[in-house]
């Protein structure tokens, strides 16, 4: 269950506007590599110590990836793809790598995921 807590946001139209609740997601904690590696050597015969050593070899290998302009399908889960911001430009000529202002992370979620995300319930926070 994910819990949400109310947060006013004005409207950017309107300043006199009075400002909104929207529903924002609250983390409960953080899963990292570690976590995951005790979770899988659980669920399976492999050590702990083996499981997290893939996984830091998965993120390296990821981000190598990454960096070499792939996108990294992990089947089940999804694909991660580098995605870029730039200045507008008057020519296709006039474009470069001196013109990106910056560069982001695009995930797609597999299916699976997407179908946790439309079943996912909410439970609004006291806190």
């Amino acid at each position: 269950m994910v819990k949400i807590k109310a947060i006013p946001r004005a409207n950017p139209l309107d300043a006199a506007a009075q400002p909104k609740f929207y529903a924002h997601a609250i983390a409960d904690g953080t899963a990292d590599l570690e976590r995951l590696a005790y979770l899988v050597s659980n669920h399976s015969t492999v050590r702990e110590s083996d499981c997290y050593a893939v996984l830091k070899a998965l993120q390296f290998f990821i981000i190598d990836e990454l960096n070499q302009g792939r996108i990294v399908k992990l089947d089940n889960i999804g694909s991660f793809q580098i995605g870029v911001r730039s200045n507008g430009m008057e020519l296709a000529d006039e474009v470069s790598g001196n013109t990106v202002r910056s560069a982001h992370l695009n995930f797609r979620p597999a299916k699976p995921l997407r179908k946790m995300l439309a079943n996912v319930e909410f439970k609004l926070s006291n806190g």
